[in-house]
């Protein structure tokens, strides 16, 4: 019961003290199951792989235990491990990043040459619509001013128009009067031309009685 506590208190203590710790640029090393090069070899690790140190004591000083990403234990050389992350493994990920960012500049810039064509077809359709535009409004002054000399010209037609009918009620009223004038001159010219003929036939026939009368004298 006592060596389980202990135990216990071993690994509880080992894995509050557990610190993530990086391998060294350009070299790969071995994890031993004890701290010396005598003790057997459990795995390699390579530069820039991460390991947790498991022991701030260590039972020799030049060989620090830790845990390794597949789980296996086993202790390593300390001078191969650093808090600072190798820089190998920094220039890893800044050229990943920088294949990143330029897939990213080469993605972007294809996309920015369909933005291109895209801005340039809507600035050819806007072009189109202000001519349209244009000419519907040149079109509409057009038949706005068309509109009012339509209108202007409407409404003197209508003036003309019922002055005319108003001058022709007037000529049929004028001819009507003189069509009255006419005939009763002519009826005049009748009875005048009658009174004439009457009075030359009563002269003729008086002057007639009369040779009549002095041929029996």
């Amino acid at each position: 019961m006592k060596s389980f506590i202990v135990f216990f208190i071993v690994l509880f203590s080992a894995v509050v003290q557990a610190e993530t710790m990086y391998i060294g640029d350009n070299i790969k090393i071995t994890v031993r199951t004890g701290p010396g090069i005598t003790h057997k070899i459990v795995a390699m690790i390579k530069p820039g792989e991460t390991v947790e140190l498991l022991n701030s004591e260590e039972i020799e000083k030049d060989w620090s235990l830790v845990r390794i990403t597949n789980g296996k234990e086993g202790w390593v050389l300390s001078r191969f491990l650093t808090s600072k992350e190798p820089y190998g493994l920094v220039l890893e990920r800044l050229e990943k990043k920088h294949g990143a960012l330029t897939n990213q500049a080469v993605s972007l810039i294809e996309e920015n040459k369909v933005y291109k064509k895209e801005n340039e077809k809507l600035n050819l359709e806007l072009k189109t619509n202000k001519e349209m535009s244009d000419k519907i409004k040149s079109s509409y002054e057009t038949l706005k001013q068309e509109s009012a000399e339509f209108l202007a010209l409407k409404s003197n037609y209508e003036k003309a128009s019922s002055k005319l009918t108003e001058q022709t009620k007037k000529a049929e009223k004028l001819e009507e009067e003189l069509t009255k004038l006419l005939l009763h001159q002519n009826i005049k010219w009748f009875l005048s031309g009658a009174g004439v003929l009457l009075l030359g036939f009563v002269i003729g026939f008086s002057a007639k009685h009369q040779r009549r009368r002095s041929s029996l004298l």
